[in-house]
């Protein structure tokens, strides 16, 4: 019977993961060609009223932009099973190359992005949720309401021309050097761009600690801890945080996820390759492909970052797997 009940789940989930993904592929496909102008037009500019409809049809056939719009779409979508993204004529070479060295980067970027938010955003919603109402309470909401109204550009830009003009640190100012190339120059690049995202997530972490440690510390089993005398520390960090792990998971897994689709305006700012800078250039060259599969790609990873959460929830809550 519980056999039955897991697989069942495993294939609504699986069902659940496609349907997302196929609606993902159609939208991304409506929304591009609803962009006004083509490949042709991002390539040449204005030299493109000049063309000829014969090398204008030449150049839509070369790029595939000649066929109907569905066949295009299910020609494109049966590459990708294949493992076929497509082919970037700016770049010159292939979506699935590109998208193969951009995704570690904002991979890099994210997970740093995520460990600075926690150790923001949770201790100080536990610093919050320990005397509500109080000035650390108003303190902790103002970090928190700061967090979520300061735009990320905006931050992003104050601390890159403060530190550059003040101290002279910009190393992003260098080429970009990966984990593998050179650790301290990629971690030095990377340290900016990770504490303006971490600061954006530690908002909505702290906000969500608080709710669930003043949700936790109410029940009656933290009373009767508290009335047999397990020491403050104990009791905050093993009986209150501990179960209210779920929802900061959920959040910590909702952010990541959006994270991995690329923090798009921080990577420019901050010159970093990553997959959001991609899709980026894509768009702006109306490189189809390219901007098609990666956002596909990107879709998966959100997709398995759920399914990872999910998991987790069973390792942490015993509740879950019973």
């Amino acid at each position: 019977m519980i056999r039955t009940i897991v697989h069942n789940r495993v294939i609504q989930r699986i069902a659940q993961a496609v349907l997302t993904l196929f609606g993902v592929a159609v939208f991304i496909f409506i929304m591009l060609r609803a962009i006004p102008g083509d490949q042709i037009t991002a390539g040449l500019g204005t030299e493109a009223a000049a063309l000829t409809p014969a090398q204008r049809a030449d150049l839509e056939s070369y790029y595939g932009i000649d066929k109907p719009l569905f066949t295009q779409f299910f020609s494109w979508l049966g590459n990708v099973f294949t493992g076929n993204l497509g082919y970037s004529a700016r770049a010159q070479d292939s979506v699935a190359h590109l998208t193969a060295h951009a995704l570690p980067i904002t991979a890099e970027l994210a997970v740093l992005a995520i460990v600075l938010g926690l150790l923001i955003g949770v201790p100080l919603g536990m610093l919050s949720a320990s005397k509500p109402d109080s000035a650390r309470d108003g303190l902790g909401q103002f970090v928190g309401l700061a967090g979520l109204s300061i735009p990320a550009f905006l931050l992003a830009t104050l601390l890159l021309s403060l530190l550059a003009s003040s101290v002279g640190f910009n190393p992003n100012g260098e080429v970009f050097a990966t984990l593998l190339d050179d650790p301290l120059l990629n971690l030095q690049q990377m340290l900016l761009p990770a504490l303006v995202l971490g600061f954006g997530i530690a908002a909505p972490i702290m906000r969500t600690t608080r709710t669930a440690v003043l949700e936790v510390r109410s029940l009656d089993f933290i009373r009767t801890a508290r009335a047999k005398g397990v020491g403050a520390r104990r009791l905050q960090v093993r009986h209150v945080l501990g179960n209210a792990l779920v929802p900061i998971v959920t959040m910590t897994g909702l952010q990541l996820g959006y994270l991995l689709g690329g923090a798009v305006v921080v990577e420019q700012i901050f010159s970093i390759p990553g997959i959001g800078r991609q899709v980026l250039l894509g768009i702006q060259q109306k490189e189809y492909a390219l901007v098609q599969s990666t956002v596909l790609v990107i879709a998966l990873a959100f997709v398995l970052v759920n399914l990872a959460t999910d998991l987790l929830y069973r390792a942490i809550d015993p509740r879950v797997r019973a």
